[in-house]
């Protein structure tokens, strides 16, 4: 498919005398980011991604005196990103299938616009093997581990293994793929219910069926093998046991090509529905001392026995005692790594992108000492009073929050439209603060003054969870959104 190229807004804007002057300030920067990076420097990035994930990695790359092109559906040529971006290129119209999937066509844009690099932020494909192989055959970089981890962690039943090996905890379960609903009953049974039937290649809480009843499991194979063939192209399942009353705590890992690998603490994100997270917090009001150290110890192992590179996020059930058990590792940039950067103070997005232009960590574990506390709110453009639909169309009117502790990441503005065919997150209001109570106290106000007419979003439902009792205490599990609709 053929990629039509068109300079983005603001460097067409440009006066030559400003952009000369950037040029310098650009250079001077470059000369310390790229310092020690063997040779291979990054002179442009290809973001191959849409909404705030993308105007964040431009921001990134403008930091580090980066050259930023962003490739985007007809649907987004007026947005943000390539509003901020150097330069834009169209890959195909809205449907993501002919657009930010469509690897030829990224491919083609990176040639054509020069790109050396390309970040692919998170969804679409960012744990895409195919297109990370395919970047490098091209001479692309693809800023994220290898094809050959992606592949690894991305196969649910191999990380399983990989993890047990390691000597990571991981859920009791089959060894891997189950071959019929007989299999499963005889497995099921000598875990014990309740237990999840997984598929091996699923992400993003799909392809996951809870059951209960032995008498459940046969349908919910079959449903899962279904969904798993048509979702993921790929039907194999395994079994887990089910741990209720849980929590979803995860740890943030960064890895260089030279051997080092540093944790940058962990994430609650217990607040889910349908295994799709709204928000997440630093550090876990659930874990003591204890139990956050062993689950950050757990992550750095199993990081370091499959040499991970980049930036990555293993995650883990909780239960009530405390005993973390591995589910799975997000071998790409999460949407809540805010959270982290506010806590730790270390720029996730830029060291994914030094990574890959082969930079040495210039962070050890002892320089990475957490402060404070973070919480994150994803304000999407839906409405959980109608079965948590998505809403789109034009954006009439939209006030951001501010003030100390607060930070918003948004691709929306006043008179954006809101296309039909993506995810729906909108904005992520990020509130810091010293302890939990204040970051609290920070998060309802800034939910007060988040203003949003034309769509419909979900801050109602985030400004009554702030109130609630069981949250404001820490002392809630998967099952909390129910409990405050």
């Amino acid at each position: 498919m053929r990629a039509d190229t068109r300079t983005g807004t603001r460097a067409g804007s440009r006066t030559d005398v400003r952009a000369d002057a950037q040029a310098d300030v650009r250079a001077d920067v470059r000369t310390d980011v790229r310092a020690g990076t063997d040779g291979n420097p990054i002179g442009t990035v290809m973001v191959c991604n849409r909404g705030e994930i993308a105007v964040r990695i431009v921001r990134a790359c403008r930091d580090l005196g980066i050259r930023a092109v962003v490739a985007h559906s007809t649907a987004d040529r007026d947005s943000l990103a390539v509003r901020l971006a150097d330069e834009a290129v169209c890959v195909g119209p809205g449907p993501s299938a002919r657009s930010y999937l469509n690897i030829p066509a990224i491919l083609y844009a990176c040639a054509r616009t020069g790109a050396d690099a390309v970040h692919p932020g998170y969804g679409f494909l960012s744990e895409n093997a195919v297109f990370a192989r395919a970047c490098a055959e091209a001479g692309v970089r693809f800023i994220g581990p290898p094809a050959e981890l992606i592949a690894l962690m991305g196969d649910k039943i191999t990380a399983r293994a990989a993890m047990r090996d390691a000597g990571v905890p991981v859920l009791p379960g089959s060894d891997g793929p189950v071959a019929s609903a007989r299999d499963a009953a005889r497995i099921a049974a000598e875990i014990g219910y309740p237990v999840v039937v997984k598929a091996a290649a699923g992400g993003g809480g799909r392809g996951i069926a809870i059951v209960h009843d032995p008498d459940d499991l046969p349908e919910a194979y079959r449903s899962t093998v279904a969904a798993a063939r048509t979702l993921f192209h790929d039907e194999r399942v395994y079994l887990e046991k089910f741990v209720s009353a849980a929590r979803h705590v995860e740890v943030q890992v960064l890895g260089d090509a030279h051997g080092s690998i540093v944790h940058l603490g962990e994430r609650d994100c217990s607040v889910q529905r349908r295994q799709q997270k709204l928000v997440e917090e630093s550090p876990s009001p659930f874990l003591d001392d204890a139990g956050r150290a062993a689950l950050c110890e757990a992550a750095v192992a199993g990081a370091e026995a499959i040499g991970y590179v980049s930036a990555g996020t293993f995650e883990f059930l909780v239960d009530g005692a405390g005993r973390p058990y591995f589910i799975e590792m997000n071998t790409r940039l999460q949407v809540e790594h805010p959270v982290t950067e506010e806590r730790t103070g270390v720029d996730v997005v830029q060291w994914m992108i030094r990574v890959a232009a082969g930079e040495r960590l210039t962070v050890s574990q002892a320089d990475i000492v957490p402060a404070g506390h973070s919480i994150e709110a994803r304000i999407n453009a839906e409405d959980p009073s109608a079965g948590w639909a998505g809403s789109a169309g034009a954006i009439d009117r939209l006030v951001l929050p501010g003030g100390p502790g607060v930070r918003v990441d948004t691709h929306a503005y006043g008179g954006y439209v809101v296309p039909p065919y993506y995810d729906s997150l909108l904005a992520k209001v990020i509130v810091s603060a010293p302890t939990r109570e204040l970051a609290l106290r920070r998060l309802g106000r800034a939910l007060d003054e988040f203003s949003c007419s034309g769509v419909r979003t979900n801050v109602d439902f985030h400004r009554r969870l702030v109130r609630d009792e069981r949250f404001r205490a820490g002392d809630y599990r998967l099952d909390i959104v129910e409990s405050v609709l």
